[in-house]
């Protein structure tokens, strides 16, 4: 403000500042209102540019007529790494390129890009006076390619193979003109390279291919001589005929030397059957024998003719006796047959172990002529092999001639690139733009304006006042107004709720002030020994670092009498504190506001006062107070989260913030901090046990470990007393 006394301690009034600003609305609206003007009308005096853009998507590409071999080789060519597009961008903008651009399109008659065809009379004079090189003297497009260069932007988009070609002109027509211009000859260009290409390389592969063939051909002669020379015929497409006549010797061998083993196992079985007198039925090669089978059947029909006559002849009867002798002949005749099989079966085995002898023989025999065989085909695969490689090197080459020669035959051979966005005509100028030049403008000079008017609010010092005791919030001021806390609400309980069973010991000091002194508070020594007296909390609450202080009073208006008096004490102390009323009677308010109507809290939180308005001096102390205020409670209620915002504000300004919150709970005062750096005080003036250890466990259970229990009989009385 103005009329600051001077060396006196000042600080900055934002609410003077604002409205400074807003008494001098007008003039800042009407300059921003020329301002705008200003830019509008700068924005149509320039000329418009107009851009446009192509886009090409760089890719292998084979003819249309390849075959799929053709397309399948191209397709599975590398794809273009980033430095690859990085030189496709490089070459967009080679001069060379530009040139031909130039010259197609005739840019050189163009005012906007040749200034030197329309030169003044300036420069005619330098030209002259040989102080100058006369311009029309170079070629037409080496004049125009630095303001084409100018106007040209060629970049890769990122993550892709894309590269955009951006032109900026004043003609709009020209704008997409140009880029697709240069899109066609870099397309035609690179189309151009690779038929060049594949011209050079059939030129290059005619007298290679021939070369090859003769190679091929004398390599294939010499595999073939050296084959009838070694004796190395193929039998098929991979084996010599030593190696196939010694795998079927081995073959036949396997198979005879199992015919053996079968023979003599069946021997045997013949024999034991004979020396055992066992049944020969058994036996498969005994049963297969058609005379054993005859004579098996003689057998059977005279043991039946025996067993009939059994019935009613004698033994000594001479028809038995008859029948009899002629089983034991038949009988006789089996054996002799079973002797004849076993004989045949002993010359099956002698037979296979000779065939088996010779094939062994002759293994032996095909062995060495395999191993022979195997070292000349040493010399045969070494002749194999350079024959092998001189005939893929030549369809190697066969395949690359065909392809280079088909493409340069049918003059097709089509870029590793394709336009996939061409330029468009633009409609509407990419310079300037006109709406916003002048939203920037307008707003560029609103700031500017505002500015200016509050540095002159500083400079004469209206907007400056000094710092006083009733002033000490100043930092909260500035802090809660930037925050917008005027949404929130105290955070008020009236039902009373439960305490903790334990409590923490106190620093005490039974150093007590008397409060029946007015605004000079002597000291007194209460020799009572109470460490849970007012004066002890005060002490303790000094030498605490806890920016915040939270009373609760649990019995009503004596509690919160008992904390007013705590409030004046820490003040009479030396130290800054500030009581914030929350209760639902308003006592702290009744006993330290001049005006029990003052501004309060919840007209702060309603928005019905600044911040610096609701903070008032106590009558009878130093300390400061917020009272309880004029508006509506259950309305500033509704943004009691935001209330911690207020308290940490105010910690910031003083020593002490104590919150006197009547009759609270546990949730109200846990929505009043974010942190639990924080004092909770009980003040219970008569000590009631029961509500004492509730509110202790309550406390203790919601993490709050410094709870201090403030217990006086006379300090309410002394409190109210003294604020009558």
């Amino acid at each position: 403000m103005s009329g600051v006394v001077r060396d006196q301690d000042v600080d900055i009034d934002l609410g003077q500042l604002v409205r400074a600003v807003w008494a001098r609305r007008l003039r800042i609206l009407t300059i921003t209102l020329v301002g705008a003007g200003i830019a509008f009308a700068g924005a149509k005096i320039i000329s418009p540019q107009y851009r446009s853009e192509t886009r090409i998507l760089i890719e292998p590409r084979a003819p249309a007529f390849a075959t799929t071999q053709q397309v399948n080789d191209a397709g599975a060519g590398p794809l273009m790494d980033e430095l690859n597009i990085a030189s496709q961008v490089q070459l967009l903008q080679s001069a060379d390129l530009l040139k031909k651009v130039i010259n197609d399109l005739k840019l050189y008659d163009l005012p906007e890009f040749d200034d030197a065809a329309n030169g003044s009379a300036m420069s005619s004079i330098l030209v002259k006076l040989h102080l100058k090189k006369n311009p029309m003297e170079n070629p037409p497009e080496e004049r125009v390619i630095d303001a084409f260069v100018e106007r040209l932007q060629v970049y890769q988009v990122p993550g892709s193979r894309v590269i955009g070609i951006n032109f900026t002109s004043k003609d709009p027509k020209l704008a997409a003109a140009i880029p697709n211009a240069m899109a066609n000859v870099y397309l035609s260009t690179q189309s151009s390279a690779k038929l060049d290409s594949n011209s050079e390389a059939t030129r290059w592969l005619e007298p290679e291919i021939e070369s090859l063939r003769r190679k091929v051909s004398e390599a294939e002669k010499k595999v073939a001589e050296y084959r009838t020379t070694h004796g190395l015929l193929q039998t098929n497409g991979t084996t010599t005929f030593p190696a196939q006549q010694l795998n079927d010797i081995s073959a036949e061998l396997t198979r005879v030397r199992g015919d053996k083993a079968n023979a003599e196992a069946r021997a045997q079985a013949v024999r034991n059957a004979l020396s055992s007198g066992e049944a020969f039925d058994t036996l498969p090669d005994i049963m297969s024998s058609q005379a054993i089978q005859r004579l098996k059947g003689t057998e059977s029909g005279l043991q039946s003719q025996i067993s009939d006559l059994q019935t009613s002849l004698l033994n000594s009867h001479p028809r038995l006796k008859s029948l009899r002798a002629q089983l034991a002949d038949i009988r006789g005749q089996i054996r002799q047959e079973t002797q004849k099989i076993l004989a045949s079966i002993e010359n099956e085995s002698k037979v296979a172990d000779l065939r088996a002898r010779e094939l062994e023989r002759q293994s032996d025999t095909a062995q060495a002529n395999s191993a022979r065989a195997g070292e000349d085909e040493v010399g045969l695969n070494a002749l194999e092999r350079e024959a092998n490689a001189q005939r893929q090197l030549l369809e190697t080459y066969l395949v690359r001639y065909r392809e280079a020669a088909s493409r340069a035959d049918s003059n097709s051979s089509p870029a590793d690139a394709r336009i996939v966005s061409r330029a468009i005509e633009p409609v509407d100028p990419y310079f300037p733009k006109v709406l916003p030049i002048v939203v920037v403008a307008a707003v560029a000079t609103l700031i500017l304006s505002a500015i200016v008017t509050m540095l002159a609010e500083l400079f004469s010092g209206r907007a400056l006042r000094p710092l006083g005791t009733s002033r000490e919030t100043i930092e909260a001021d500035t802090i809660i107004e930037e925050m917008d806390v005027p949404q929130a609400a105290p955070a008020v309980a009236t039902a009373r709720m439960p305490a903790q069973p334990s409590m923490l010991a106190l620093v005490a000091d039974d150093d007590e002030k008397d409060p029946t002194e007015g605004e000079e508070a002597a000291e007194v020594a209460p020799e009572d020994g109470n460490e849970f007296s007012v004066a002890s909390v005060a002490d303790y609450l000094t030498g605490s670092r806890a920016p915040l202080a939270i009373a609760i009073s649990p019995t009503g208006d004596n509690g919160s009498a008992a904390t007013v008096l705590l409030t004046r004490m820490l003040a009479d102390a030396g130290r800054r504190v500030i009581l914030v009323d929350m209760t639902g009677s308003g006592c702290p308010t009744q006993l330290m506001a001049e005006d029990e109507a003052a501004l309060g809290v919840t007209d702060l939180l309603c928005g019905a006062a600044a911040f610096g308005d609701t903070i008032h001096g106590d009558r009878l102390s130093d300390a400061h107070l917020i009272p309880q205020g004029r508006s509506d409670v259950r309305r500033a209620m509704r943004g009691v989260d935001r209330l911690s915002l207020l308290l940490d504000a105010l910690a910031a300004a003083y020593d002490l913030v104590v919150v006197e919150c009547g009759a609270a709970d546990v949730a109200g005062v846990s929505r009043l901090t974010h942190s639990r750096n924080v004092e909770i005080i009980l003040s219970l003036p008569q000590l009631e046990e029961t509500i004492f250890v509730a509110l202790m466990t309550e406390f203790q259970a919601a993490g709050y470990e410094r709870v201090v229990l403030m217990s006086d009989g006379q300090a309410d009385e002394q409190e109210f007393g003294r604020a009558a």
